[in-house]
């Protein structure tokens, strides 16, 4: 029986779409290269590991675009913190919660809205003056507002969200 060329190519066209379109969608968030530092799980819809976001310095590096400048309770001069926004970092991992519920290495968590963190311009630090940030030094991630912008972030219920030690993040 004859092929009819025309209908196998549209056939393979099709085909090459829709693989095209699967890996595009497996591969949006990426898999981590080096040991993940970040967990984000719950209300997220980009993930690569069963139901949750692993990522590690680089693909936080990748995503990396905001600065502050402040003074910190933490250290004797001002500090130039490098990380990622909060929108950016939920954007990537496909957000649709309201609250985040950040957990640091030695359990210590907060909830926090989301607008909060967004209106308040709060970055996950990754560097601290140029350096990434060490598990010594408050890292490897660091939730920091910038306490110099407005009187209202220099105060005890900022600084107590400021989670230092960051490995957790769920959305909620």
């Amino acid at each position: 029986m004859p092929i009819n060329r025309r209908k196998f190519y549209a056939l393979c066209v099709l085909l090459a779409s829709m693989v095209f379109i699967v890996s595009a969608g497996a591969e949006e968030l990426g898999v981590p290269s080096e040991s993940p530092i970040l967990v984000v799980a719950g209300n997220i819809t980009n993930t690569n590991k069963g139901s949750r976001a692993l990522l590690d310095r680089r693909m936080l590096e990748m995503m990396s675009e905001a600065k502050i400048k402040t003074k910190t309770p933490w250290y004797t001069d001002e500090v130039e913190f490098e990380g990622v926004s909060f929108p950016r970092l939920l954007s990537e991992v496909g957000s649709t919660g309201e609250k985040l519920l950040i957990t640091a290495l030695d359990d210590y968590s907060v909830e926090i809205d989301i607008d909060d963190l967004v209106k308040n311009k709060a970055i996950l630090a990754l560097k601290r003056d140029g350096k990434n940030l060490s598990v010594s030094d408050k890292g490897p991630l660091f939730v920091v507002y910038p306490y110099d912008s407005k009187p209202e972030l220099k105060n005890e219920k900022y600084y107590a969200r400021s989670v230092w030690q960051v490995r957790r993040i769920e959305v909620r």
